[in-house]
This record gives structure tokens, sequence and C-alpha cells, in this order.
């Protein structure tokens, strides 16, 4: 996955963090975390909190199946596969 995708896959994410009111402080670190990526290339942490925001899409999903897209879940799950 390209960075230019990853971005988008990871501002995303953030995004429906603050929307759904969960994890708020994991948004705030999932940001944090992708511009240190940005700029030191060490995944470490941007793993650790976007295996944390899939739990919490996965489990939203299941409650209802329209708050979060299969596609941001998809597009995780990528990023995770691919570091």
């Amino acid at each position: 996955m390209s960075v230019e995708k990853m971005e988008k896959t990871v501002i995303e994410a953030v995004n429906k963090l603050e929307k759904l009111k969960v994890g708020e402080s994991l948004a705030a670190e999932l940001s944090w975390c992708w511009f240190s990526f940005k700029n030191d290339q060490n995944p470490v942490g941007l793993i650790e909190k976007s295996e944390k925001a899939l739990e919490l899409f996965k489990a939203a999903r299941e409650k209802n199946s329209r708050a979060v897209s299969k596609k941001l879940v998809e597009d995780l799950e990528k990023i995770l596969v691919l570091n």
C-alpha cells in the first residue's frame, strides 16, 4: 500500500473515531503516530494504534453495520498486514 493510501486511511480512521465519539484519545494518538511514522519510518506505534482502532471499528460494526464502512476496516487490515 502506498504512503498516500495509508495516509488517507489513517486520516479517515481518525475522523471516524472522532465522529463515533469513541476513543477520542486514540484518535489523537493515531494521528500523532502517523506523523511520527512519516518522519522516522518506524511503524511500531502506528501498528499498535491501528490495531486498537480496528478493534473499536469491528465492535461498532457488530452493533450497527453502517456505523463504520467495510472498506475502512479492510484498508486498516491492509496497513497492518503490510507492516
